[in-house]
């Protein structure tokens, strides 16, 4: 390799004209960690945009997925439309209902990485335990264990991506005892397959969105059931309400629907973009002294009074008193309907300990129970589940250990070409993630050409861009729904905070953001002593044959940035 020059400092060495066409592609190698909705974006959009390059995808599961791969526990479905929760470039008519179940999701994406041969870039239970970079080389070095024979082995890459996502990492509650309990202790996260609640004596603690997905779904089967309101929450019709059923709930789309759908594909776009459209204005209700946050308040009260059939003791244990969307609304269909059927009790006292035979209260009283089932959520710090270490032996776990900050959700400072998906603050609480994973791919694709164009290699966020970036974002979330007094995985867990999951704005607003590209906030290092070698000598591939020269005369209004 050439002299590595960080921001193009000159080294004295002697210069050379580069005997390549300006715009001629260095090969990259590419390695990325998780096969979810991210992966698979990746892998189709890079195989679509970018040219010499090796992509190799390392997924720890049997097969790609990812959450919804995981995630099987009874209810398990996406609370934001079907429509909506799918790649804008593989749109699917044949969604059954307006919110999915976790299988036909999972369904979706094994049809899209098997339409676009996207298995050839993945590797299936294959763990990462640990990434370095090497200054030196301008490379990543992995180490991965192959899950089937527990072997160790090794891989290298110019380019890191975390695509593991957000709501990943679950743990279990910190309860004194929990691991004594002698029933079935069940996480919602790694709920055990074809595991059999029917007649039995079940315990839920969780109120969050599996939480009031499993409730109802076993409701009907068990003997009873006892769900710890630890704190109360929203359950309401928070995203595109006006195309749901009746009171934001769930229901089938009729085959008419879907021929529809599969007929006209313009109709069904304008049906997309209508469901989409709900999505993106709903979030003036976060702003949290807005007149859509009063009404959003009043009608998810409403709403909620109803469906607990005025029973004073469940309304006073389920209405918050914090802002609707300091917690992730959720429509949680059946939920509230459910805590009033006669096979239920609803606790609101706190939990003391576990014992082998049950759950001891801190009124002392003992439930005896067969099954404690913990909807509890996720580890929220952001830091990878593997080991990476960046620039002067840093580790990102550490580094984020007090508080977890990024360059618009993707990038860290001191980890040169080391690029995630869902990052802190990401716009994640208003809406489908799949769009901002296809923004997010688009920025990353953009900037790994740079690279491959343009001799560079490495780049990395500047610190002080990320720490103007933290400064904006802390002081705009007092103004808004998140910033109440709740526990969140917005927060970590916290009731106070900081917000660390949520974007400082809209989606659209995130969306502006990474389309208009500060390419300043970035520190670059080249593989030559002169920033523009790169330009090559003298002709464009742009001048190849059969390549039109003078498209500069068809749209002569193209390549103004819009507003």
């Amino acid at each position: 390799m050439e002299n590595i020059q960080a921001n193009g400092a000159s080294s004295g060495a002697a210069y050379t004209v580069q005997e390549e066409l300006l715009g001629t592609p260095r090969k990259l190698r590419v390695l990325m960690v998780g096969a979810g909705a991210s992966g698979l974006n990746v892998a189709r959009q890079m195989e679509s945009h970018m040219k010499n390059y090796e992509l190799q995808i390392y997924e720890k599961n049997e097969d790609i997925g990812g959450t919804w791969f995981e995630n099987r526990y009874p209810g398990c479905a996406c609370d934001i439309p079907s429509h909506s929760y799918q790649y804008t470039w593989e749109p699917n008519p044949e969604w059954s209902t307006f919110y999915s179940q976790a299988g036909e999701i999972l369904e979706y994406f094994r049809n899209v990485a098997t339409k676009y041969q996207l298995y050839k870039y993945i590797r299936l239970s294959h763990l990462v335990t640990g990434a370095v970079w090497d200054e030196e080389k301008g490379i990543w070095n992995l180490e991965i264990k192959r899950i089937s024979t527990g072997e160790i082995i090794h891989d290298w890459g110019h380019v890191l991506i975390n695509g593991c996502g957000v709501l990943n990492n679950w743990k279990w509650p910190d309860i004194p005892g929990l691991h004594a309990f002698k029933g079935d202790l069940i996480h919602s996260a790694a709920w055990p397959e074809d595991y059999d609640y029917t007649n039995k004596t079940v315990a839920v603690l969780g109120c969050g969105s599996s939480g009031v997905q499993i409730v109802p779904a076993i409701q009907p089967d068990v003997k009873s059931l006892t769900t710890f309101i630890r704190s109360p929450t929203w359950i309401t019709a928070g995203f595109a309400q006006n195309h749901a059923g009746p009171g934001g709930s769930n229901f089938e789309f009729s085959e008419e629907q879907k021929k529809a759908f599969r007929e006209n594909p313009q109709e069904y776009l304008k049906y997309r973009k209508d469901v989409e459209g709900e999505l993106n204005v709903r979030f003036r209700f976060a702003i949290a002294d807005s007149k859509e946050q009063a009404d959003a308040r009043e009608y998810s009260r409403n709403e909620m009074t109803t469906k607990l059939g005025n029973d004073p003791r469940l309304v006073k244990a389920l209405l918050p008193d914090f802002a609707v969307g300091c917690r992730r609304p959720t429509p949680g269909n059946g939920y509230l309907e459910s805590l009033t059927k006669e096979n239920v009790r609803v606790v609101t006292d706190t939990i003391e300990k576990v014992v082998p035979e049950g759950i001891v209260l801190s009124t002392g009283e003992v439930l005896n129970v067969d099954s404690f089932i913990c909807a509890t959520g996720f580890d929220m710090s952001f830091a990878p589940r593997f080991n990476l270490v960046g620039r002067e032996g840093k580790c990102l776990s550490e580094e984020w250990k007090e508080k977890p900050v990024a360059y618009l959700s993707l990038a860290a400072a001191d980890f040169p070409n080391y690029f995630m998906f869902l990052g802190p603050n990401a716009p994640v609480g208003h809406g489908s993630v799949l769009p901002i994973v296809e923004h997010t791919t688009k920025y990353l694709i953009n900037l790994m050409k740079k690279m491959q164009t343009q001799g560079i290699t490495a780049v990395a966020p500047k610190a002080d861009a990320i720490r103007d970036m933290e400064i904006h974002t802390t002081e705009y979330m007092k103004r808004t729904a998140w910033a109440t007094r709740c526990r969140s995985w917005f927060k970590n867990g916290k009731i106070d905070g900081p917000v660390i999951a949520v974007h400082p704005g809209s989606r659209i607003h995130w969306f502006h953001m990474l389309t208009d590209v500060r390419y300043e906030d970035w520190d670059y290092t080249y593989t030559s002593n002169n920033r523009f070698r790169y330009l090559g000598n003298g002709f464009s591939v742009r001048e190849e044959t059969g390549i039109d020269t003078t498209r500069y005369l068809d749209d002569p209004e193209k390549g103004y940035n819009e507003y």
